[in-house]
């Protein structure tokens, strides 16, 4: 049975938190959706969303986490999954397996994901190089 005394109710409105800076990535907002404190930092989910055009993306990571998901909500990003590219486009949902090397380098300026991880305070690795990574689609004005 779900031990009911370590987490508790939370409804977040979408004016109840703004879309901030100063999340992992700088070109990214971040929108918290208070779960992890709902959880008491079991998962994180948060909105994330393209903030400056794409110049030389996330770089070679990988996540130490139990699990992440990525749900994208508008536009579209390209990801590297080691070494196959791979197009998520609104309406898409990733399960990045845990260890997953990866590599966000392109995404349109109205991209939008839902990203739940967990633990809240996982960790990204800079990991070495996997293949070549093809340059991003230009922002036009």
């Amino acid at each position: 049975m779900l031990d009911r005394t370590v987490t508790k109710f939370s409804h977040v409105k979408p004016g109840d938190t703004p879309y901030l800076p100063g999340g992992l990535r700088d070109f990214f907002l971040y929108r918290d959706l208070g779960i992890a404190a709902a959880t008491n930092g079991k998962v994180i989910a948060h909105l994330v969303k393209a903030n400056m055009a794409p110049e030389s993306g996330t770089g070679w990571h990988r996540h130490e986490a139990d699990f992440q998901i990525v749900i994208m909500i508008t536009g579209w990003a390209r990801f590297m999954y080691d070494d196959k590219e791979t197009l998520v486009e609104a309406g898409d949902v990733v399960h990045q397996n845990p260890g997953i090397s990866h590599y966000l380098f392109d995404y349109s300026p109205d991209m939008e994901y839902l990203e739940i991880v967990s633990p809240a305070d996982f960790k990204s690795i800079d990991v070495e190089p996997v293949c070549e990574i093809p340059p991003p689609t230009p922002w036009t004005s």
